[in-house]
């Protein structure tokens, strides 16, 4: 088994205070090692967004202690050993597609032309050489949900959690792009946590997380 990269104890995620306060995780424990392959599995509006956002240090939770043992502080982790594709737009709009893919590399103070190549290469493993020079604006939403996934993979991350990163595509292509998120992770023995409810994408990790009802279970073989 490898390091443990993350630990969650009890997590619970609440929006609110009081009578109109939302549940997004009741109670979350688990541990992310080191060359997992994880399916976050749940209906939309279970948790899983707010659980990888935790997960990233993006947000704090409510309740709860999550720490990453061998990844360092929460301060620390982006970017550099955890970075994120995230189920809504996030590209940077002044930024070309190229541009940002780069990004995180540069952020991180990398070689500039090191990072062009790898991410010429990235752009041409997800189908996007012809839409490399325009802003996010001039691309559709596919094109864009695939930038993102490209972005996540530079800079040899040591934990990628990917959010709905099929959502907006065709069947086919979305096979393809998880076929590059596992030969990335293969490549690095990175850590990989994809949520999906697409039973076909989740079917490719060998392990499962379910959420029901705000609390997640860990552990399960990913079969339907």
């Amino acid at each position: 088994m490898g390091e443990v990269l993350v630990r969650g104890s009890g997590l619970g995620r609440q929006f609110g205070n009081g009578p109109e306060a939302v549940t997004a995780i009741a109670s979350a424990t688990f541990e992310i090692r080191q060359g997992d392959r994880i399916a976050l599995v749940g209906p939309s509006g279970s948790g899983k967004s707010s659980l990888l956002h935790m997960i990233a240090a993006l947000d704090q939770p409510s309740s709860g202690v999550i720490e990453w043992p061998a990844l360092g502080r929460a301060e620390d982790l982006r970017p550099g050993p955890v970075s994120v594709a995230f189920q809504g737009p996030s590209l940077l709009p002044p930024l070309t597609v190229m541009e940002n893919v780069v990004l995180p590399v540069l952020l991180a103070e990398g070689d500039a032309g090191l990072a062009e190549v790898a991410a010429g290469s990235m752009i041409k493993r997800l189908g996007l050489s012809d839409v490399a020079s325009k802003l996010p604006e001039e691309i559709s939403g596919g094109q864009a949900q695939r930038a993102g996934v490209a972005r996540a993979l530079m800079g040899d991350p040591r934990l990628i959690l990917a959010d709905e990163p099929t959502g907006q595509l065709d069947r086919g292509t979305a096979m393809e792009l998880i076929d590059v998120l596992l030969d990335c992770v293969e490549a690095t023995n990175a850590a990989l946590v994809v949520a999906t409810h697409d039973a076909a994408v989740a079917a490719r990790l060998p392990m499962r997380w379910s959420i029901t009802d705000r609390i997640l279970e860990t552990g399960a073989p990913c079969t339907f």
